[in-house]
C-alpha cells in the first residue's frame, strides 16, 4: 500500500519522457516512476556489495590520511600550503 508522498521538480524534457514511456508501456506515470526508482535501488545495491575493489581503494587511499604536526597554532590556516608541499616533496623522489 502506498501511503508516502514524494516530490521534485524536472526539467520540461524529462517530464514529457516519463509521460511518453507510460504511455508507451500503458503505466500509469507513477506506476514508472515506482519501476525506475526500484532498478535504481537494486541496481545501487548490487554494485555496492559486489564491488570487490573497494578494500583495495580504502588501503591506497588510507596511506594518504594523517595530520600535519607542525607545533603552529595557526597551522589550519596555512594546512593547503603545507599538504601541497609535503605533496611535492613526495612526488620529486
Amino acid at each position: 500500500m502506498k501511503n508516502e508522498v514524494y516530490s521534485w521538480r524536472v526539467s520540461t524534457d524529462l517530464k514529457t519522457g516519463l509521460e511518453c514511456e507510460a504511455h508507451r508501456r500503458k503505466l500509469s506515470l507513477s506506476a514508472v516512476l515506482d519501476l525506475a526508482a526500484r532498478d535504481w535501488l537494486n541496481k545501487s545495491g548490487t554494485e555496492i556489495e559486489g564491488d570487490e575493489e573497494q578494500p583495495r581503494l580504502q588501503k591506497a587511499a588510507s596511506k594518504c590520511f594523517g595530520v600535519l604536526a607542525s607545533g603552529n597554532a595557526h597551522s589550519s590556516e596555512n594546512a593547503r600550503q603545507g599538504v601541497r608541499q609535503r605533496l611535492r616533496r613526495h612526488h620529486d623522489r
